[in-house]
């Protein structure tokens, strides 16, 4: 009897078998990974959006705006914050502190917050609002 080498078929498989757990796993990972980037995509770009909408706002009295870019919601919230009188000061107009905080929504419930406070120079006395 001759001794043959090589592998028998119970080998080839078990090495198949091994071999398809591992394409199978790194495809799931790239599909993972893939999704995962799209996502980090768009939080950055709403919060590219949030900072934006914020730097542009010139607060001049409390509201509230909304409106869409895109895909994306978005929603800012302007409020007067109180000053307390010793950080006014001692001469002259005092500025005002606003709070402005925007709010971005996009996809299914996600959300990014941004926030931040501007000061504004008050309305002279003549010109308050009648």
């Amino acid at each position: 009897m001759r001794h043959q080498s090589g592998f028998t078929l119970l080998e080839v498989l078990v090495a198949m078998s091994i071999l398809a757990v591992a394409i199978t796993t790194l495809l799931q990972l790239s599909s993972q990974n893939l999704r995962l980037l799209r996502l980090s995509g768009e939080h950055q770009d709403a919060v590219l959006l949030a900072d934006r909408l914020a730097r542009e706002a010139q607060p001049e009295g409390e509201g509230v705006q909304s409106g869409r870019e895109g895909p994306y919601g978005w929603e800012r919230r302007v409020s007067l914050v109180a000053v307390p009188a010793e950080q006014s000061p001692p001469s002259g107009a005092a500025p005002q502190l606003f709070s402005v905080a925007v709010s971005v929504r996009w996809g299914s419930g996600r959300l990014v917050d941004v926030a931040t406070l501007r000061a504004s120079m008050a309305p002279s006395q003549g010109t308050a609002a009648q």
